[in-house]
């Protein structure tokens, strides 16, 4: 082998490479365990084409990924691998995935390379986002999926590095939830086949989305009389039931009768609890959910509060901690805490009580309190 033969197998054995000229672009190769790679600087100054090889140099000798394809990779592949993700996995949220990215495609642009988006855009994406009154907790969502599309990417070896990401800062734990007047009044500007719903939603406390839009009629038990939802169904991934209540099994007969309405009407069988006139299954209802609220007075509501309405009536009727989780489905008590809002008609009651345990000592005959003098309870101690 000659001179030249051998220096271009060390080189090869080093990982070192070279830069060449074709058609005015200047070009770098460099080696790998043993595979060449080629890639473009897309520019005609050969000290361009010397820092990127030297980069990809340092990322191989890093144990980062190399290649032209590391280059390549967009914005819209990272975004692609989320969704491919999601509908792999089954994740019921993949409605909202599909709500949220194309704003992170918007601003950073479909054809931007991932290298590209670096920690400062990704801040300046969230002050556009918080400029257009996008709630906090909702950019964070967004960026949860941009970071864990670079995750994806990394993992499939098409992006070098991941951007450093912050999360935004919340406050509090939202603290809306409904009064009776407030539910009665969205409740009755809904369309007709969302009434049943919003009813389930508010009774209950589950998931509008992903816990109550999904039930079929094999899930209601009217003779048992419980609301069912199989295991590997819920977000904690455990079964659950809640027992019908007058109220609720009230609303799921209506319902039952207005479904039979509507197979006749159609001609074929409808499995689903809540749908729409012509059968088919409820996907999503936000513009109609805004526009009641909206109508009501509620404007910005969530039907997520219905979660924490329920979450307060069952402390305010008294049911216990663990029987209540369990018909929520929250998993934690810390979590369940959250939602356990204390209200001001609560304090009123919780002063209500105490006030008629004052009046309730104060009652007593002089013979029957058992007061002990603070000097009598002091020498208690020492002794």
């Amino acid at each position: 082998m000659n001179s030249d033969g051998n220096e271009k197998k060390r080189a090869r054995a080093r990982g070192l490479g070279s830069v060449f000229q074709r058609g005015g672009v200047w070009w770098v190769q460099y080696f790998v365990r043993g595979q060449r790679y080629r890639e473009s600087s897309e520019s005609s100054n050969r000290a361009d084409a010397v820092r990127l090889l030297k980069r990809k140099i340092a990322d191989a000798a890093n144990g980062k990924p190399v290649g032209a394809q590391v280059e390549k990779t967009t914005l819209k592949n990272i975004t692609d691998m989320v969704l491919a993700d999601y509908r792999a996995n089954g994740r019921r949220s993949l409605y909202r995935a599909e709500h949220a990215i194309p704003h992170l495609r918007d601003f950073f642009g479909e054809t931007t390379r991932a290298g590209d988006i670096t920690s400062d855009r990704i801040t300046a994406y969230q002050a556009a986002r918080l400029a257009e009154k996008a709630a906090p907790a909702t950019i964070n969502y967004e960026c949860a999926l941009l970071r864990r599309g670079f995750r994806l990417a990394a993992r499939a070896g098409k992006v070098a590095a991941r951007p450093e990401l912050s999360m935004l800062r919340l406050s509090n734990a939202r603290k809306g939830f409904f009064e009776p007047e407030q539910y009665r009044a969205v409740l009755n500007r809904l369309p007709d086949y969302l009434k049943a719903v919003a009813c389930a939603a508010y009774i209950t406390g589950w998931r509008a989305q992903s816990e109550l839009l999904t039930r079929q009629w094999r899930h209601v038990d009217f003779a048992a009389g419980w609301l069912r939802l199989d295991p590997g169904e819920t977000k904690n991934g455990e079964g659950r039931m809640f027992p019908l209540t007058n109220e609720l099994r009230a609303v799921l007969e209506a319902q039952r009768e207005r479904v039979r309405d509507v197979e006749r009407q159609t001609g074929k069988i409808v499995p689903w609890i809540f749908a729409h006139d012509d059968g088919s299954s409820i996907k999503n209802f936000r513009g109609a959910w805004l526009n009641a609220c909206k109508d009501a007075g509620c404007a910005g509501r969530l039907v997520h509060d219905f979660r924490r309405t329920a979450v307060r009536n069952l402390e305010r009727a008294g049911v216990p901690r663990s029987a209540a989780m369990r018909m929520t489905g929250h998993l934690t008590e810390s979590v369940y805490r959250r939602y356990a809002i204390v209200d001001e008609s609560m304090m009123r009651e919780a002063a209500d009580k105490l006030a008629a345990l004052h009046a309730t000592d104060a009652a007593r005959p002089a013979s029957e309190a058992k007061v002990v003098p603070i000097s009598s309870a002091n020498e208690a101690r020492q002794a």
